[in-house]
């Protein structure tokens, strides 16, 4: 599964550098295997981005991906499309992605995350819950793709940003951000995705890669 993922990254126009951070000595190992550069860091880690913080501490990037290794599907051109989503708001340090969603299992499934935007195309709030609420108007739900952009200076601060009620109750880091005022701006897409946190996902993905070694994705 992290293959797929590197090889797609691999294949962005506008990522430079792709790396694969991992505390795990047989996941590094596995992805030297196949071609990949690995960071490896600490084992204290307490998420993700905190991993990522750690691996881009040691590069001269400017500009950092978060690219989640369940993703095996992720499309290159809407790790693109996050980039320049970044680039083109010079107010914002985080970048991500969110796909309309049309079938009920999955907004209210809380493994799939639903995000709000205002206006402007910046995050309101993120929840496990399906938000906004439909009191029987034609409400519209939006599937927040987990892929991050970040602006250096933001991600090495990161893990020193205090916690608050919102990220503890839905156990979500994208929380973080919000709680503590920074913006984050999010494009549509529509290329579809299958983070894989169950072993349904797990099925389900398996299935995608016998119908086709390369899914059928577009993005707007």
């Amino acid at each position: 599964m992290i293959q797929h993922v590197w090889e797609r990254a691999c294949a962005s126009k506008l990522l430079g550098r792709t790396l694969i951070a991992t505390d795990d000595e047989r996941i590094a190992a596995a992805a030297r295997g196949f071609g990949a550069e690995v960071a490896l860091t600490r084992e204290d880690h307490l998420s993700g981005t905190d991993r990522v913080a750690e691996a881009a501490g040691r590069t001269d990037a400017e500009v950092v991906v978060n690219i989640q290794g369940d993703e095996p599907l992720i499309d290159p051109s809407a790790i693109d499309l996050a980039i320049l989503t970044l680039l083109d708001d010079s107010q914002c340090g985080m970048a991500t992605l969110k796909k309309r969603l049309s079938s009920d299992q999955e907004i209210h499934n809380p493994n799939v995350v639903k995000v709000v935007t205002a206006g402007d195309g910046r995050a309101l709030y993120f929840s496990r819950s399906p938000i906004p609420y439909n009191r029987g108007g034609e409400a519209v739900y939006w599937k927040h793709i987990g892929l991050y952009v970040y602006r250096r200076e933001l991600l090495l601060s990161y893990s020193s940003l205090p916690v608050g009620p919102l990220e503890e109750t839905e156990k979500l880091e994208q929380l973080r951000a919000l709680e503590n005022g920074i913006a984050i701006r999010v494009a549509e897409t529509s290329y579809e995705t299958i983070g894989v946190d169950t072993p349904e996902d797990l099925r389900a993905v398996s299935i995608r890669f016998q119908e086709s070694s390369t899914p059928v994705s577009h993005h707007g």
